[in-house]
C-alpha cells in the first residue's frame, strides 16, 4: 500500500514592519548626554531654500555649551574606547539599519532643508550607508610587531583612538560629509562633538544624533552644538579637549582653523577648482555628459564640481556646441518634482556670490552662451550658466559653487596639463581619452588628490583615499586612511633578555 507524504506546512511570511515614527525634537541639541536648548541669546530659523517655509527654530549654543559637550565627550570616551570592538560594531551596524529603514524620512529632510533633487538624495543616502557599514567592519584596532636592532627586544606598535574628535560639517552634502567623520571616529573608539552648518542643522547634525542614539550609542559620546561660527567656531577649534579637528568647507575658513588649532591633528577637505580635460581623441558624447553632470549636479554646490572644462582646440567647437544643447535642456524648479534637475541655491548670500562671479567673468571677456534669471518662490533657482573664455575669468580661476561651467580651449595636451595645474586648488579632476594608458600618464601629472580617467570629477568611493593637494586640504578620508587620521600609534617595547647598557 502506497503511503502518502504529508504536505509540508510553511510558516506565514512575517508581517511587514510598520514605518517607524518620525523623529522629533529638532528644536534642541544633544549636549553632555541630554537634549536641550543652547544658552546663546539668539535662535536659528531653519528654512526650506526653495519655498522659504520655516522647518524648525533652534535656540543656539554658545561657548559654554561647547565646553560642556567636549568635557562630557572626554568622560564618555573612556568607556566607549575601552568597549569591545564587537560592541562598537553592533552600534554602527544598527545605525546603518536605521538609516535604511528611515530613508524616506531622511530623504524628505534633505529635499526640504538642503534643496536636494531626488537623484541627489539617493546618492547621499547610498554613500552615507556605505561609510557606516565600512566603519562597522573596522572597529578592531591593529597591533603590529616591528624588528629591533637591540638583542632580546620585542617592538609592538598599538593603534588606539585619538580621544575626542571635533567635527565641523558643511551644508552641501550635510548628512554624508558629517557622517564620513562621525562613523569612523566612533568605530575607532573616539567620542565626537559635531558642529553642523547653520543652513542644515538637522540633516548635518541632529538627524545623525537621533540615529546613533536609537542605535544604542551611550550618552555623551556624540554631542551636537548648533551655533554661529562667530560665536562658537573658535571654541570648537581652540578647546583643550579635542585631539583632532575634522573640517569640510572653504579654504579661507580652513586656513583660519589651521592658525588656531595649535598642535592638534587636522583633517581638512577644503575648496576645489576641478578641471575636466578633454583630449583630442576623447569620446565627445561621454565627455559632454561628464561635464554637464559635474558642473550642474546639485546646482554645482559640490567641492568636486567641474569648475573648468579644458578642451583640445581640434574638438573645442564641436564640444561647445553639444554642451550648450545639453545645458539648455536641463529642467529647473522644485526639488520635490522628479523631473527637476537643478533646484535652489542654498541661500541668498550664495546666490549673490555666484551671480557676481558670472558678471565679472563677462566683464573680463567671457562669452556667456547659456544663462537665465533666478526663479521659484524664493528666487533661488538659478538656471545653468555656460561660459567660454580663458583661465583668467572669475568663473575659471575661482571656486564658483553654483550651476556654472567655463570651457577653456587648449592648444594641445601639454597646454591642457598646464592649464589644469594653473590653480592653487588640487581636489578632484578628470581626463577623457580613448587611450587609457595615455589618460593614466596624464593623470599622474595632475596636481590633485584625485583624478578620474574617462569619468566625471564628481565621484566618491568610501574605500578610496579622498582628499586634496595644495590649498584643497590636509589628510585623507575614506577606507583605512580616515582611520589613520582619527587614531594614534603607541610604540611599546619589551626587553626579553637583560640588555647591556654603556653605564660607567
Amino acid at each position: 500500500m502506497a503511503t502518502q507524504t504529508p504536505a509540508r506546512s510553511h510558516p506565514a511570511p512575517p508581517a511587514p514592519r510598520p514605518a517607524p515614527a518620525p523623529y522629533t525634537g529638532f528644536d534642541r541639541m544633544p549636549i553632555a548626554g541630554a537634549w536641550r536648548a543652547g544658552r546663546a541669546d539668539s535662535a536659528q530659523v531653519d528654512v526650506d531654500p526653495y519655498t522659504g517655509d520655516t522647518l524648525t527654530e533652534i535656540p543656539l549654543a554658545d561657548a559654554s555649551d561647547v565646553d560642556d559637550a567636549y568635557r562630557a565627550a572626554a568622560e564618555a570616551q573612556r568607556a566607549w574606547g575601552a568597549a569591545p570592538a564587537a560592541e562598537r560594531a553592533a552600534v554602527l551596524g544598527r545605525a546603518s539599519v536605521l538609516m535604511a529603514e528611515r530613508a524616506d524620512e531622511i530623504g524628505d529632510w534633505l529635499v526640504r532643508e538642503a534643496g536636494c533633487i531626488r537623484p541627489r538624495v539617493a546618492m547621499e543616502l547610498d554613500i552615507c550607508l556605505a561609510i557606516t557599514r565600512l566603519a562597522a567592519s573596522r572597529t578592531f584596532l591593529e597591533m603590529r610587531t616591528v624588528p629591533s636592532d637591540t638583542p632580546g627586544k620585542e617592538n609592538r606598535v598599538y593603534r588606539r583612538p585619538a580621544g575626542v574628535i571635533g567635527v565641523i560639517g558643511p551644508w552641501n552634502f550635510p548628512l554624508f560629509l558629517a557622517n564620513r567623520s562621525v562613523a569612523p571616529a566612533l568605530a575607532a573608539g573616539n567620542a565626537v562633538v559635531l558642529k553642523p552648518a547653520g543652513d542644515t542643522p538637522v540633516t548635518g547634525g541632529l538627524l545623525l544624533a537621533k540615529i546613533y542614539e536609537e542605535a544604542g550609542l551611550p550618552p555623551g559620546v556624540l554631542g551636537v552644538v548648533i551655533g554661529r561660527g562667530s560665536e562658537i567656531g573658535d571654541a570648537m577649534v581652540r578647546h583643550e579637549v579635542p585631539r583632532v579637528i575634522s573640517f569640510t568647507g572653504s579654504t579661507p575658513v580652513g586656513r583660519g582653523i589651521a592658525r588656531q588649532a595649535g598642535l592638534k591633528k587636522l583633517a581638512l577637505e577644503l575648496g576645489g577648482n576641478g578641471p575636466l580635460v578633454v583630449l583630442d581623441d576623447a569620446d565627445l558624447d561621454a565627455a559632454v555628459s561628464a561635464a554637464v553632470y559635474g558642473s550642474y549636479f546639485h546646482q554645482g554646490q559640490i567641492c568636486m564640481a567641474t569648475n573648468r572644462v579644458i578642451v583640445d582646440a581640434s574638438i573645442h567647437d564641436a564640444f561647445v556646441q553639444r554642451c550648450v544643447a545639453r545645458a539648455e535642456a536641463l529642467v529647473t524648479g522644485d526639488p520635490r518634482d522628479d523631473r527637476t534637475e537643478i533646484g535652489p541655491i542654498i541661500n541668498d548670500r550664495q546666490l549673490a556670490s555666484v551671480r557676481e562671479k558670472v558678471q565679472r567673468a563677462v566683464q573680463q571677456g567671457g562669452r556667456l552662451l547659456v544663462s537665465g534669471e533666478p526663479s521659484g518662490p524664493t528666487g533661488r533657482v538659478l538656471p545653468p550658466h555656460l561660459l567660454v573664455g580663458g583661465q583668467h575669468l572669475a568663473t575659471a580661476s575661482e571656486e564658483v559653487f553654483g550651476p556654472v561651467a567655463t570651457i577653456i580651449e587648449a592648444r594641445d595636451e601639454d597646454d591642457a596639463l598646464a592649464l589644469a595645474n594653473q590653480t592653487e586648488y588640487g581636489l578632484s579632476s578628470g581626463v577623457f581619452t580613448r587611450d587609457v594608458e595615455r589618460g593614466l600618464r596624464f593623470a599622474r601629472h595632475v596636481e590633485a588628490g584625485m583624478t578620474h580617467v574617462n569619468d566625471t570629477t564628481v565621484h566618491d568611493d568610501v574605500n578610496a583615499a579622498f582628499g586634496g593637494e595644495k590649498d584643497s586640504g590636509l589628510g585623507r578620508f575614506g577606507g583605512g586612511w580616515v582611520f589613520d587620521e582619527f587614531t594614534s600609534e603607541h610604540w611599546i617595547s619589551i626587553q626579553r633578555t637583560p640588555r647591556e647598557l654603556p653605564v660607567r
